[in-house]
């Protein structure tokens, strides 16, 4: 929770955006934009001073050898995020890969460290290595990897306007920053190996959502 946002600045600022742009922030369709917008950023940017690390070590569990699998996969996990060079929107998915130690991490608690650190201005490059290094720490894998592909609203409503355009980024640690180790987790993503409610790519499915949290 981002308890540093000022809702009453924000406010106060989308006013001032609103005369410099030459519109009436008092006429009757404006009037409540500001309060608007600043219910928009409270959720936008809520991953502002939250420990992403502490969602991670929230959501482990120990694990027996065989019990952990070689490589856990989860794909098309949705995410939005905000740039913050024009802070506009970049909206995409991520595919979360990691190799576990002694601990399994909650396919809800990815979902969730994702999202923490979604939740500011960021770049989809940064976004990457910070999920990644987050996850490495707080479940200590052996190896993380995560892609990222996401369309960009400054580059789809702004300049070239290319509409179909997506950016693809990859980040990794540990084993899985290997060429051998980097390249099997991402032929395992484009594959699509496993299907809705089967086994995940390289995991034991049990064990994996044993530790769903």
């Amino acid at each position: 929770m981002n308890e540093r946002l000022d809702r009453a600045r924000i406010e106060g600022a989308v006013r001032e955006l609103l005369l410099a742009v030459g519109d009436d922030p008092d006429r009757p369709e404006l009037a409540r934009t500001p309060g608007r917008v600043a219910a928009s950023y409270a959720e936008f940017f809520s991953g502002i001073g939250t420990d992403a690390v502490a969602i991670a070590r929230d959501g482990v569990v120990h694990a027996e050898d065989g019990d952990r699998g070689q490589l856990v996969i989860v794909r098309d996990v949705k995410f939005r995020s905000m740039c913050e060079h024009h802070l506009l929107p970049f909206i995409g998915v991520a595919h979360l890969a990691y190799a576990p130690g002694d601990q399994l991490i909650g396919l809800g608690t990815l979902s969730r460290v994702l999202d923490a650190v979604a939740s500011r201005p960021q770049l989809q490059e940064r976004l990457g290595e910070q999920v990644a290094a987050t996850v490495a720490e707080g479940l200590d894998a052996t190896g993380v990897l995560v892609v990222l592909d996401a369309q960009h609203q400054c580059v789809t409503t702004r300049g070239e306007r290319q509409t179909g355009s997506t950016t693809v980024t990859v980040a990794a640690t540990g084993t899985l920053a290997t060429p051998a180790g980097r390249a099997e987790a991402i032929a395992l993503i484009g594959a699509g190996v496993g299907t809705a409610g089967g086994p995940t790519a390289g995991a034991d499915h049990r064990a994996d959502h044993g530790a769903d949290a």
